[in-house]
């Protein structure tokens, strides 16, 4: 399991798919919102929580696809998946690698993009937590959609259609716990919902990819 990790871990960082245009995403996402919305100081620390969680989301997003389909275009995943190991450790593995070289790098990065959009002082600290606790879900809900789309030409698309209802309350929660810390209010409840909808991710999903996997290798 360690050595797959490893693999695809110097995979990802090679060929630059997940690590550099991951977070080149966020940051254009992040620059960009100052000229459409304008330069009120104001207007944007209200809307900078959000924005810097919907831009983490779209960034994990870009590289989901990577997760199985270039194992199953060249071979790798058949093999994979007739090999001792079990299919739900497989899958757990990739999606671990995503998020490490996706979800953990985002969440170190938002509190530095975070000062672009003037996010309140409280706030940085809860927003590189709820990042953290949050991207693992991403990761292994999108590894679920990877999975049922894999070998399907063109599955990019479906797969955003199908991934995208599943993160909208990680979505919600993560961008409250920084609402609610910027307003200086708790917001211990919602980054506990948070960190409960990962590890309810981490402990499922890979079950349900795994079964999504042996259906379409078949």
């Amino acid at each position: 399991m360690i050595a797959l990790l490893r693999r695809d871990l110097a995979l990802a960082l090679r060929s630059g798919g997940g690590f550099g245009l991951s977070l080149a995403f966020f940051l254009i996402v992040v620059m960009f919102v100052p000229f459409g919305i304008g330069p009120d100081r104001a207007t944007l620390a209200g809307i900078a929580p959000g924005i810097l969680w919907i831009g983490a989301l779209l960034a994990c997003l870009l590289s989901l696809d990577r997760i199985f389909q270039l194992d199953f275009e060249d071979g790798t995943l058949d093999l994979l998946a007739t090999s001792p190991l079990p299919l739900e450790g497989i899958v757990a593995m990739k999606a671990l690698a995503h998020w490490l070289t996706t979800g953990l790098p985002l969440a170190l990065a938002a509190p530095v993009l975070g000062f672009l959009l003037n996010l309140p002082e409280g706030a940085y600290g809860w927003l590189f937590l709820s990042l953290l606790a949050g991207t693992p879900a991403l990761s292994f809900l999108g590894a679920f959609g990877a999975a049922l789309t894999v070998g399907l030409k063109r599955g990019g698309l479906l797969l955003s259609l199908l991934v995208l209802p599943l993160y909208i309350p990680t979505l919600i929660f993560g961008a409250q716990t920084v609402v609610l810390a910027a307003d200086q209010m708790a917001n211990q409840t919602a980054f506990l919902i948070l960190l409960a909808i990962s590890l309810l991710s981490l402990a499922i999903v890979p079950f349900a990819a795994a079964r999504a996997l042996s259906v379409n290798l078949r």
